[in-house]
């Protein structure tokens, strides 16, 4: 059923009576799907650390003096920092990599 309407997908009438059926599909190599699946990771992990500031920052407000709440809104934030510099190191060191090898 897939092969069907792939094929009534890409049949073109060009009016000579001939029909193309050409598929343009892109391409990538496994350097431009590893690339890109790095980029996916370090767009999430960048992500999730920010997320995991603005929650320790909200619970560091919130925390009404409380020392135990303030220690642990502190580690939160300090932890979320040391990652978004590890995925930052990570992320410059693919980089160079990629390009020195053209991976």
């Amino acid at each position: 059923m897939n092969e069907l309407l792939l094929r009534l997908a890409v049949t073109i009438d060009t009016g000579s009576g001939q029909n193309t059926t050409t598929v343009n599909i892109p391409t990538a190599n496994e350097a431009d799907l590893l690339t890109n699946g790095l980029n996916v990771i370090y767009f999430l992990a960048g992500a999730v650390a920010v997320i995991v500031i603005i929650f320790a920052g909200i619970m560091y407000t919130t925390s009404s003096g409380d020392a135990g709440r303030v220690a642990k809104a502190k580690n939160l934030i300090t932890y979320s920092i040391v990652g978004l510099i590890v995925v930052l190191v990570a992320f410059t060191i693919t980089s160079f990599v990629s390009g020195r090898f053209s991976l």
